[in-house]
């Protein structure tokens, strides 16, 4: 709900149905923008960790080998400036607050999103997510061409 960006919507259950089928095949590409709270020392890798909601700490998702579920998320950096790092996230898979965690995680980068306050930023001048679906390019369920979107990072 934090995340500003793109949003896709279909007007009715068949045109809903196709693009949910485009999404579970990983055939939907998906490029969001975020500052992370802090400097990041690599400048580009991918991050494979389970995700798991453990439904005694809703709405909190961790890292959890047994009964987590696989995802996985490249990432490059934009740009450093001062005590924040501007990245690029891809998520190949689509979990819930799968960047949020991937980013603030030991295991993943290590560095909360910047404004995140459930997963670990105690900045507190930050008055907003700085997470934004930037990019999104999929195939039009019904005229069979590929529809790119785009919108500008309001941060």
């Amino acid at each position: 709900m934090d995340t500003s960006g793109i949003l896709l919507l279909a007007k009715d259950q068949e045109t809903h149905g196709l693009l949910s089928k485009q999404f579970e095949q990983r055939l939907v590409n998906k490029v969001y923008e975020a500052v992370l709270s802090g400097n990041l020392l690599r400048n580009k890798g991918t991050i494979e960790l389970p995700l798991w909601g453990n439904p005694e700490h809703r709405p909190y998702q961790e890292v959890n080998y047994k009964y987590g579920k696989y995802c996985i998320t490249k990432f490059q950096v934009l740009n450093k400036e001062e005590n924040y790092t501007r990245i690029e996230f891809m998520p190949l898979t689509g979990r819930t607050h799968q960047l949020r965690v991937h980013a603030a995680d030991v295991k993943g980068l290590g560095i909360p999103i910047l404004g995140d306050k459930l997963y670990g930023c105690q900045f507190k001048a930050a008055n907003r997510l700085h997470l934004h679906a930037r990019e999104l390019t999929f195939e039009h369920p019904h005229l069979r061409e590929m529809i790119y979107l785009k919108t500008e990072t309001p941060f």
